[in-house]
């Protein structure tokens, strides 16, 4: 099984962390790009051979596309759209507005047929049973 893991950049540390508690029968596609630019994005098609995309957003955010991406992706692939969001991590927390509007998008992701997860325990478990 081939995930791919977009979200929250920006140094942060969650996807190695996904990556200890996932079984090793899962294989990782990573969205970190070098340099990123809109071009790179464009290009970058890894999500769509994936077998699920696992957008994970924490209080690190410091731009918006994964956002419009995970609830596009949620539109078009609802079947293989996991969203999980994080209240506190990295050191940092989201306030409560933030977290408001976080459940807002879950909800309409989850409208969509999307999964929604709001720890990284329950993601990887979530993808370890369905890799079995």
């Amino acid at each position: 099984m081939k995930i791919y893991l977009g979200g929250t950049c920006n140094g942060s540390t969650w996807r190695d962390e996904l990556k200890k508690l996932l079984d090793n029968s899962i294989s990782v596609l990573n969205s970190v790009v070098e340099n990123w630019t809109r071009e790179k994005e464009k290009n970058n098609d890894k999500k769509y051979s994936a077998d699920f995309c696992a957008y994970t957003i924490t209080p690190e955010l410091n731009g918006f596309l994964s956002i419009a991406n995970v609830v596009d992706f949620s539109n078009k692939f609802p079947e293989k759209c996991l969203f999980c969001y994080l209240s506190e991590y990295g050191g940092k927390k989201f306030n409560a507005h933030q977290l408001e509007s976080l459940r807002a998008i879950g909800d309409l992701i989850a409208k969509n047929g999307g999964k929604v997860f709001t720890t990284l325990e329950d993601l990887a478990k979530y993808l370890n049973h369905k890799s079995q």
